[in-house]
């Protein structure tokens, strides 16, 4: 029986083809175990490599290409437009979305809360969306987004099904030259939106091609759903996205096996319908709402413990930690103003989460096994609804891959160090190559042909997170070295994106065409992200923020801590013409 084989990161790339269980009537094992590829079907704008008189092939120019077309992407061609721009933006995709159009695995859905997790651009749209949920799932994110996209007529301007394979900036043009699978376009400015959290990362097991059952991604899920019926399952991995999807499919699986390597801490979501009566509140004063929030370290409605954690007595941060942990949510992590950056303090935390495992899972053996020993929040913390519950149920076992290693995949199940587990299908949930896998999925050369892979061999470095030395107009959103995945997102995103596009219209008002960030702003910028990373406990344990998930990849904290204090540096860098950047 042949295997259907969804992990698109391994077999082919995403949007060429989805696996779908077929609805015919067959078991929940046939069905899983089919062989059923289908054309990713998508809306296919008109492309930019047109083919001209006689045939030839003409390469379309514009004033910017966008690479990406999520929260980033879609923002980032209003703003150009706006400016009065020619914009492409290409899309690998077959719809727009980002990391909402990939990622339907069950249970996926935003750990910040909806209120908060949208744009505050425009606030016509702040005002006539209505969320549903305290924290929105991924099909309401992805209809927001189409929304969007709709509303401000942005989908003209998006090329779906087309993956940017190459950029190259041309020394003597000052253009660059952007090759996708489909095509080619010119452009002044190169903007990458492919978010931080988009590049799969799927572990190289032996026997994997061997695997007679179904495999997935979380980050790559089929479109029209998986249905684990009767399946004996396996999940690789505990983080977010396991976190989240273990208790869905444990409510469908005959079995299932999670296989764990590192445990991680997650607080309770307490997800709700909203309130008709907050969000009248919120909407009243939307503007103070985010101006307040953005004041804030995580840029984020975490309300900052202002004590720390052993200015008080036991029964009071005992207290302060049930009261967060009933809250739900990530403000649990600022209970206390040093939990970051005092290893006793943070253990006092810690303690607790791990006292509220074993108070959940009533096996004492596998709450242990599900007690983190690392710094809580060196990690990404996780939220779940019913996550450690789930490991009451008789049909789920928790397998310790710390202990005896995955060893291979086999026709009909996983082999660890002691056991063979028979399976039907398995679930990679490991995660992506964070922050710049996505942009090094593509070979962009800068001026003089140099490759930003190599540049980028040792870590990643640029100058706010926004450009990298040598490579002129060429903008990052998000990129490495800006607060990122350690801040609200989507107001992150909004202020790169704002500040990008005014410094086109600086440049356009003033004369100027070509923008660098100089090597001596870079190399500061870097020595200062690494001085903020090391006087916390964020680099103490192996996390995806210093790339440890991907073998190989060079361990550098990427993301910078302090969303306030970065965004003055940006708008004093701005205020003094672009300081740090070579401008001609």
């Amino acid at each position: 029986m042949t295997t259907s084989v969804c992990l698109e990161a391994v077999s082919s790339r995403p949007g060429a083809a989805r696996c779908e269980p077929a609805h015919t009537g067959e078991s929940g094992v046939t069905r899983a175990r089919r062989r059923i590829h289908r054309p990713h079907v998508a809306r296919r704008p008109a492309v930019a490599c047109r083919n001209g008189p006689g045939g030839r092939s003409v390469t379309q120019s514009f004033d910017a290409v966008v690479v990406g077309a999520g929260f980033a992407g879609l923002y980032m061609l209003h703003r150009l437009r706006g400016l009065g721009l020619s914009v492409r933006v290409f899309e690998a995709g077959g719809g727009i979305g980002g990391t909402w159009y990939w990622n339907r695995y069950p249970g996926a859905r935003c750990d910040i809360e909806s209120l908060e997790y949208s744009y505050q651009f425009s606030e016509e749209l702040q005002q006539e969306w209505e969320w549903t949920e305290r924290y929105a799932t991924q099909p309401e994110i992805l209809r927001y987004l189409e929304h969007v996209a709709d509303r401000f007529d942005l989908r003209r301007d998006v090329e779906l099904a087309t993956r940017v394979v190459a950029a190259r900036f041309d020394d003597a043009s000052a253009r660059w030259r952007v090759e996708t699978e489909r095509g080619s376009a010119t452009a002044r400015l190169c903007i990458f939106a492919t978010g931080c959290l988009s590049a799969a990362n799927v572990p190289r097991i032996p026997g994997l091609e061997r695997f007679g059952g179904a495999t997935y991604h979380t980050g790559r899920w089929p479109h029209a759903g998986v249905d684990f019926t009767g399946l004996r399952v396996g999940v690789v991995g505990t983080g977010s996205s396991a976190i989240q999807s273990i208790p869905r499919i444990a409510e469908q699986a005959a079995q299932l096996f999670v296989f764990q390597r590192t445990p991680n801490y997650s607080v309770p979501a307490h997800n709700r319908p909203l309130d008709p009566g907050e969000v009248r509140r919120v909407k009243a004063d939307y503007a103070g709402f985010r101006r307040r929030n953005a004041a804030l370290p995580f840029g984020a409605n975490f309300p900052p413990g202002e004590r720390a954690a052993f200015d008080v007595d036991e029964a009071e941060r005992a207290r302060e930690y049930e009261a967060r942990w009933r809250a739900g949510g990530l403000a649990f992590f600022t209970s206390f103003a040093d939990l970051i950056v005092d290893r006793a303090a943070n253990e006092t935390a810690a303690e607790f989460v791990r006292a509220k495992i074993r108070s959940i899972v009533r096996d004492p053996a596998v709450a242990e096994l599900l007690a983190p020993e690392q710094v809580i929040g060196c990690k990404r913390l996780c939220v779940d609804t019913d996550y450690y519950a789930t490991f009451n149920r008789p049909n789920v076992t928790l397998v310790d891959v710390a202990a005896a290693p995955i060893e291979e995949i086999l026709p009909d199940g996983l082999r660890t160090a002691r056991a063979v587990y028979p399976l039907d299908a398995i679930v990679f949930a490991t995660g992506f190559d964070a922050m710049t896998g996505a942009v090094l999925a593509v070979d962009v050369r800068g001026a003089g042909g140099r490759s930003l892979r190599e540049k980028w061999s040792e870590g990643p470095r640029t100058y706010l997170g926004l450009g990298t030395a040598g490579f002129p107009n060429l903008f990052l959103i998000t990129g490495p070295g800006s607060p990122s995945v350690l801040s609200n997102m989507v107001p992150s995103i909004e202020q790169h994106v704002d500040w990008i596009a005014d410094c086109i219209a600086w440049m356009d008002a003033h004369g100027k065409t070509r923008i660098d960030a100089t090597p001596a702003a870079e190399d500061a910028w870097v020595a200062h992200v690494n001085e903020v990373a090391n006087g916390t406990l964020y680099p103490s344990c192996n996390s995806w923020y210093l790339g440890a998930n991907v073998p190989g990849k060079p361990r550098v904290f990427m993301p910078y801590l302090g969303f306030p204090p970065y965004v003055e540096k940006c708008n004093d860098v701005a205020a003094k013409g672009y300081e740090g950047f070579a401008l001609a």
